[in-house]
């Protein structure tokens, strides 16, 4: 290959790359429906971008099968593919590997305890057979930092979550719950 022919291939590759950085970057601006304080990257459902000439897919997988908000989000990714005008946009769902609570990011897991909402605790998603059966994993109240908590229900606001309560402040507070 001539180092014209090189430099030629370099330059595409660079412009696909920047092209595949700016798509991650909007994604970026994509909120989950159900947390609006989390964007679909801090809740690690986007598996891949791939641009094919005009055309970008992305691959999401849903925190859990039927997740309601799945078509939601993938109007959202599309609206804003759209808007900055990649108008050839593919949204594919993968369901397999199944999401887990491990893929959410740190500052997804900070953002949730800032806006009230307990983060996964760490390491429970692969242990959380166990906690099905065994010790009540010990979440802290976003409110007040106490360890002093009990679960009230399985269910919460939504079905990803579940409602505690601080035993020191008093409060009721949603805890993300682990999947694995």
């Amino acid at each position: 290959m001539s180092e014209s022919a090189a430099e030629t291939k370099l330059t595409a590759n660079n412009q696909q790359l920047s092209a595949e950085e700016k798509i991650w970057q909007l994604l970026e601006e994509v909120s989950d429906p159900e947390v609006p304080v989390l964007s679909i990257l801090d809740l690690g459902i986007v598996r891949g971008v791939a641009i094919e000439g005009e055309q970008i897919t992305v691959t999401i997988t849903p925190t859990y099968s039927g997740c309601p908000a799945m078509s939601a989000i993938a109007t959202d990714i599309r609206l804003r593919l759209l808007a900055e005008g990649y108008n050839q946009v593919v949204i594919k769902n993968r369901l397999s590997p199944a999401w887990t609570t491990d893929w959410m990011s740190a500052a997804g897991r900070q953002k949730l305890a800032a806006y009230g909402i307990a983060p996964p605790v760490d390491g429970t998603a692969a242990g959380h057979v166990l906690n099905l059966f065994g010790k009540e994993t010990a979440v802290r109240c976003p409110l007040c930092q106490s360890a002093h908590t009990h679960l009230v229900s399985q269910f919460g606001s939504t079905a990803c979550k579940a409602l505690y309560q601080c035993d020191d402040c008093r409060e009721p507070f949603d805890y993300f719950k682990c999947h694995a």
